[in-house]
């Protein structure tokens, strides 16, 4: 699959895309933002390949019973790499009982991490997180007077993620906050799955309309009406 050319990526369903892609004890950068932007699909199939002993790369774990929260319920995660995760009961439960091992990040240094894996990256200086437990253990060090932490970059086996248009070749459109860790997570993973609503021919999507260039996708699942549910429900009260 390192082969990335211009022929269709397209496959069957999330199933067929992950049968001969994921293996007990990978690596994976998982997209979305909450439950906003997640591979809806591809979750739920990586829960039924009963891969297990996994470390997640994921800005949160999904909900109860929702998005990666199908993963904790089975037992399949052995590690997040993750910035929130206050939305989810089993993970606290996990957690605190020692079953679940976490690297916590600032968010913005969990995005970074990603990108610089992308990039070819191996690790950078940032600001955040230098005095608190963030920097335990990792090596600080002094630019104009200012101290800088060092973090390393994220690599991952097999990125799943969620966007809303492509074309054959894989040449990716994501949907306003949708975007979130997706382009981030499809660029560190070492084969990039990616599902998406909608597909189109080669060319119809304009140049400076993609986001995210096929060269960085391996695999197309088309999920035309995923649930997108809503992790939390805020309504206006209307003023009488």
């Amino acid at each position: 699959m390192g082969n990335r050319t211009s022929r269709s990526k397209v496959v069957a369903d999330a199933h067929a895309a992950l049968a001969d892609l994921v293996a007990d004890g990978q690596t994976l950068a998982v997209g979305g933002f909450g439950l906003c932007g997640i591979p809806e699909a591809l979750i739920a199939a990586l829960r039924d390949s009963g891969v297990k002993d996994l470390t997640v790369i994921s800005n949160n774990a999904g909900v109860d019973g929702f998005g990666l929260g199908l993963l904790l319920e089975t037992r399949q995660i052995r590690k997040m790499i993750s910035s929130y995760v206050g939305e989810n009961k089993e993970f606290e439960r996990q957690f605190l009982s020692g079953e679940l091992e976490l690297e916590f990040n600032p968010q913005g240094t969990l995005a970074e991490r990603l990108r610089a894996g992308g990039a070819g990256i191996p690790a950078f200086y940032t600001a955040t997180g230098y005095g608190t437990v963030v920097a335990e253990g990792k090596e600080t060090r002094e630019f104009g007077g200012k101290h800088y932490v060092l973090e390393t970059a994220l690599v991952a086996d097999v990125a799943l993620v969620k966007a809303w248009k492509a074309d054959a070749a894989g040449n990716l459109v994501f949907r306003k906050t949708a975007r979130n860790f997706n382009p981030a997570c499809a660029m560190a993973g070492k084969v990039c799955v990616a599902e998406v609503e909608e597909i189109v021919e080669v060319g119809a999507i304009d140049p400076d309309q993609v986001h995210l260039p096929g060269i960085y996708v391996d695999r197309i699942v088309h999920n035309p009406t995923p649930e997108k549910r809503i992790e939390q429900r805020t309504i206006r009260q209307e003023n009488k």
